[in-house]
């Protein structure tokens, strides 16, 4: 069985004082990916895991959620300098707005803009449609969602892989509830489906619906970064 750690990151900032939480500097941000491609890393895409029954030493998946301009900005050019693949993951109500779900500060990717991206580098998954907790959400309320999604993945044409990052890492978390928000994601047809969890997968997964992801902080030092590739987030950190 291999190891499959996938890292989880948001907004990429210039500033290192501001390096805190869901942003990490752009210093920082090229120290773990120059680790990554001087270590040997090799980086997957969700679709690139199918009909694999194994992984080589050193896989890893890179994931960035909400697609902010940000991220277009300072992230793709590190992604394309050490020629790392990454998943993005779009709450589409937002595209070519602001992330209204937190303070509106950040400006989401347009449609353009997401269309232009490599896509040997990046691969666009689901990110809900409007960012909001799935467990708060009533069957009939999932089903419009999901088809709010599909209606404007079609009508702008976009090429969107079958995975989603749910959001907030949050899902359904009763047994009953849960088998109803997977029978919805299956209808829509969803592979793959990330929570956070703070830990490294084995691969092949046990349950392609309560995928682990890791959460790299803005204050990760290094250090800290090489250790959650290792083993995922400690109560001390």
């Amino acid at each position: 069985m291999s190891k499959l750690p996938i890292l989880m990151y948001h907004n990429v900032v210039e500033d290192d004082s501001k390096s805190l939480d869901l942003s990490i500097s752009i210093s920082k941000l090229e120290s773990q990916f120059k680790f990554l491609h001087d270590n040997n890393y090799k980086t997957f895409h969700f679709r690139d895991l199918e009909n694999l029954k194994e992984l080589p030493k050193k896989s890893i998946i890179i994931t960035f959620d909400d697609v902010t301009e940000c991220q277009l900005t300072y992230a793709v050019p590190l992604l394309e300098k050490y020629q790392l693949k990454a998943s993005f993951f779009i709450p589409f109500s937002f595209v070519g707005n602001f992330d209204y779900w937190i303070e509106g500060k950040e400006k989401i990717m347009s449609v353009e803009q997401l269309k232009k991206l490599d896509s040997n580098l990046i691969e666009l998954g689901h990110h809900s449609f409007e960012h909001k907790r799935y467990e708060a959400l009533s069957k009939e309320e999932l089903e419009v969602d999901f088809a709010k999604c599909n209606t404007f993945i079609k009508e702008n044409q976009l090429d969107i892989k079958p995975v989603l990052a749910y959001p907030f890492g949050n899902y359904p978390k009763s047994n009953a509830e849960f088998a109803v928000f997977e029978k919805i994601m299956r209808e829509n047809g969803i592979k793959y489906g990330l929570r956070i969890g703070n830990r490294v997968n084995d691969f092949p997964f046990k349950n392609n619906y309560l995928i682990k992801r890791i959460d790299i902080k803005g204050e990760d030092n290094l250090f800290r970064f090489r250790l959650k590739l290792k083993i995922g987030k400690l109560k001390l950190f």
